[in-house]
């Protein structure tokens, strides 16, 4: 695997795979689409002939991406790559009746990487013309049933590329801020997918993987797509919707195909537990699962554990669970822990951790006292760097709470046309994270993010740790809960907002205020409760907690609407997007029209000067 520079080269190379390696799609009733890497790499070149001889996709040019389904996003992203261009992998409309929001959000993005083309499927295609006339340079929306009308002819040999050419921006989630578009480079993303192969997962000939995860978030596109290319391992993919469905879904096509490899965030763990039944689980055969990583969330230990409890009747093994730590802007990865380690976390005196922000072990001694839990995330890759600083850059000692920086090869350049933010976040060669962590004996700890340290009476709060104990009490939504703080008379007042199906409010607010007050010794000004999907989430499902408390501030909590489809309101509004994607699609229609005489007209003045 050494031999490859830039992932050009490890697409070309799938010609020589073996006729029974390759992807496996399921569609939501579970039936199987098998495509070898062969196939695959033939299908890119393809689809790469057709964008370049129809549309004049050339190498540097930007591709947007709107693409549900496997089968199609994964040849069309690497054609693109064929062709030396750039995809730009973006989410689709995750609820009709949230689409005036969604659209703001994509033309903000498709400004920020000013793409060449756009392309979607048929249906999304209804009302993402709207777009087009907001973006300079946009030149075309083309849909993927257009590939198949496409002639059998593919491109002789992909483009030449170098390792510092970029391979594909990936849009940052959005929890904390804006999205920025990452600039994930072949050199960075050749170095990350041999180090989670070789380094972390040590891939054996025998595995093969299976995710759910969406293909425009760099967890299911690198890690799922990617980096099995390099290694050579079969994925069976499952649609992101059939486990949202039933998230039991998961472990039993695990154990139906016999899978050894699956990644998912914390809160997949928490819903495979409550939707699959005691008396499914013993009917299941995970003895062959050797890795579950569990990452881009913080992970909750106790998560961990009750997933193995309830899944061990099936052979599942202890040192199957791999907390890992990672980031865009480090293309994906940045640590394990050992394969033959179990899930470990160390308990810390919550005092010293909020005043001192030190991480001394929790030591009783007879006196009751508050404590949190953090995960070991494992250690670094080798051939990078992490180290723990203050907030004037200086390294910190072992078990010094700080931000996290990392450096090496996988690490990006920085963020597409955004100096500003990568000025501030890569600097002398490091990455710093916003993470805050510490290290000890090599391993490194996530504690939290430094934009949503909660100061309440100067103690620093990790709203994480909030929202576990609020997550656990029944009758709130899992991985929903969010903490946040609100101006008050003295000092910051705690507020935790909660999705819930219950109607009786009451118990709930007084059973999370009781839990939370012994738990952290800490005071609840105010819980708010909203429906299930109201709250403000990114694409990714991560909690937008600025955004929230602004909601809540603004009092318009919970006023997006749920993530559902359906009903005269979500009606309403696709019908005002289908009308104005229409118009923009005449608009847009036109101007091209009208652009290609101009230009002839121009050619015409300059050849008779």
């Amino acid at each position: 695997m050494s031999q490859f520079a830039d992932f050009v080269q490890v697409i070309d190379a799938l010609q020589n795979l073996p006729a029974d390696r390759g992807y496996t799609f399921l569609d939501q009733k579970l039936n199987p689409t098998f495509v070898s890497f062969a196939q695959l790499r033939a299908e890119a070149f393809r689809r790469a002939r057709y964008l370049r001889e129809g549309y004049g996709v050339n190498k540097g040019d930007r591709v947007a991406m709107i693409i549900p389904n496997g089968d199609e996003f994964v040849p069309t992203f690497l054609a693109i790559v064929s062709l030396g261009a750039i995809p730009v992998p973006l989410y689709p409309p995750l609820a009709m009746g949230r689409l005036d929001s969604y659209i703001d959000s994509l033309t903000r993005i498709m400004v920020s990487s000013s793409p060449k083309l756009l392309v979607t499927t048929q249906k999304a295609s209804t009302v993402l013309w709207s777009v087009a006339p907001k973006v300079q340079g946009l030149k075309n929306l083309v849909t993927c049933e257009e590939f198949a009308k496409a002639g059998k002819e593919a491109i002789s040999s992909p483009a030449q590329v170098k390792p510092d050419d970029i391979c594909f921006l990936q849009y940052t989630s959005g929890s904390t801020s804006d999205p920025k578009g990452v600039m994930v480079t072949h050199g960075n993303l050749v170095a990350n997918c041999k180090a989670i192969a070789w380094d972390g997962l040590k891939l054996q000939p025998e595995d093969s993987a299976l995710s759910w995860l969406p293909l425009y978030h760099d967890m299911g596109l690198i890690g799922f797509v990617l980096t099995p290319l390099l290694g050579d391992v079969p994925v069976t993919f499952l649609e992101t919707l059939t486990f949202v469905k039933d998230a039991s879904v998961w472990m039993k096509t695990m154990s139906r195909i016999q899978a050894s490899i699956a990644f998912a965030p914390n809160f997949a763990y928490a819903l495979s537990v409550k939707r699959t039944k005691p008396e499914v689980v013993q009917t299941l055969d995970l003895s062959r699962v050797r890795v579950l990583g569990c990452g881009a969330e913080p992970i909750h230990v106790d998560t961990m554990a009750r997933f193995l409890d309830h899944f061990s009747p099936a052979g599942l093994k202890r040192q199957s669970i791999l907390p890992c730590y990672g980031m865009a802007e480090a293309t994906l990865a940045i640590s394990f822990i050992g394969l033959d380690e179990e899930v470990s976390a160390e308990t810390l005196d919550a005092d010293e951790v909020h005043e001192r922000q030190v991480a001394k072990l929790y030591e009783p001694n007879g006196v009751e006292k508050s404590f949190i839990e953090v995960v070991n995330c494992g250690r670094i890759f080798p051939g990078h760097g992490l180290k723990i600083v203050n907030d004037n850059g200086e390294e910190l000692p072992e078990r010094h709470i700080g931000e996290i920086i990392v450096s090496g090869p996988s690490v990006s350049p920085g963020y597409f046309q955004n100096p500003e933010a990568t000025a501030k976040s890569f600097r002398d060669g490091w990455l710093y994270t916003g993470d805050l962590g510490y290290v000890a004996g090599g391993q490194v700890f996530i504690t939290g993010r430094k934009k949503d340290v909660i100061i309440i009476n100067g103690r620093n709060y990790f709203p994480q740790s909030i929202e576990w104990i609020c997550n656990e009490v029944p009758g709130v939504r899992p991985g929903s809960a969010v903490a946040f703080s609100r101006p008050g008379a003295i000092s910051e007042e705690l507020v935790v907002a909660c999705e819930t199906r219950e109607s009786d409010h009451e118990p709930l607010r007084r059973e999370i205020v009781r839990r939370v007050n012994e738990q952290l010794q800490l005071g609840v000004a105010d819980v708010v409760f909203v429906e299930p999907g109201a709250l403000p989430k990114t694409s990714s499902g991560k909690v937008q907690r600025a955004r929230t408390r602004q909601q809540y501030l603004d009092r318009v909590i919970g006023s997006q609407g749920v993530r559902t489809i359906g009903g005269t309101a979500d009606n309403l509004v696709v019908a005002k997007h289908v009308g104005k994607s229409l118009l923009g699609k005449v608009r847009h229609k036109a101007s091209q029209i009208v652009e290609k005489p101009i230009s002839k007209i121009f050619r015409k003045d300059e050849a008779e000067v």
